[in-house]
């Protein structure tokens, strides 16, 4: 656990000085240039798609670095692979990320989507996101993805806000992690994270996350 925490604390540091690197964009010039992404993204960032993430309020650097790995081939998504192509040259991803953080955040209340009410799994998967499991050694998401999945501060793009996003986006996500079919996590931090979790427990914290506003 010491190990994690030190591991956890050295990625912060380095992402808080790189942060910089993610500043420039103009979000007036990336609304127009995200037409194509509000297709599955939504306007608003909130998307239209439950297996498509919502992208109100997300960290910029965050954003940018996953269209980026899409491109590089470290992430895979027919949809999003094509689409990573077309986003055009740095300074264009700089703004559309700009206009998709600057947006009200990512919320529950999405009106195209009801939100997760289970509140059996929701309270599970609260105790889980908070608690972790000291049994298996399970990290609390809580400590890198700040209070109800919203970040632990504005300057750190290296984990994302997922408070409020889409639970079957969620969902999947960590399946891909557990299965080592998504690798582009820090430090295999996901990776490791989402191998100690059960189906039934990905389910509780999806549950949980996507319920936030």
């Amino acid at each position: 656990m010491i190990k994690k925490v030190k591991l956890v604390a050295a990625i912060l540091a380095l992402f808080a000085v790189a942060g910089g690197a993610y500043a420039g964009g103009d979000p007036k010039a990336g609304k127009a240039k995200s037409e194509l992404c509000q297709g599955c993204h939504g306007a608003d960032g909130m998307s239209v798609n439950p297996e498509c993430p919502n992208l109100a309020g997300q960290k910029a650097g965050y954003i940018i670095k996953q269209v980026e790995d899409f491109q590089r081939g470290l992430r895979h998504n027919d949809t999003m692979t094509a689409m990573a192509g077309l986003a055009g040259d740095a300074q264009d991803l700089k703004d559309i990320a700009a206009y998709f953080s600057s947006l009200k955040p990512m919320a529950a209340k999405n009106f195209m989507m009801p939100p997760p009410s289970n509140k059996k799994s929701i309270k599970k998967g609260k105790k889980i996101f908070m608690e972790g499991n000291p049994q298996n050694g399970l990290y609390a998401c809580v400590n890198c993805h700040g209070p109800k999945g919203k970040g632990k501060s504005a300057t750190n793009h290296v984990f994302p806000v997922i408070g409020g996003q889409t639970r079957d986006y969620l969902a999947k996500q960590l399946r891909d992690f557990k299965k080592g079919e998504r690798k582009n996590d820090p430090a295999n931090m996901m990776v490791d994270i989402a191998k100690k979790l059960t189906e039934k427990e990905i389910d509780a914290v999806s549950d949980y996350l996507g319920s936030l506003n």
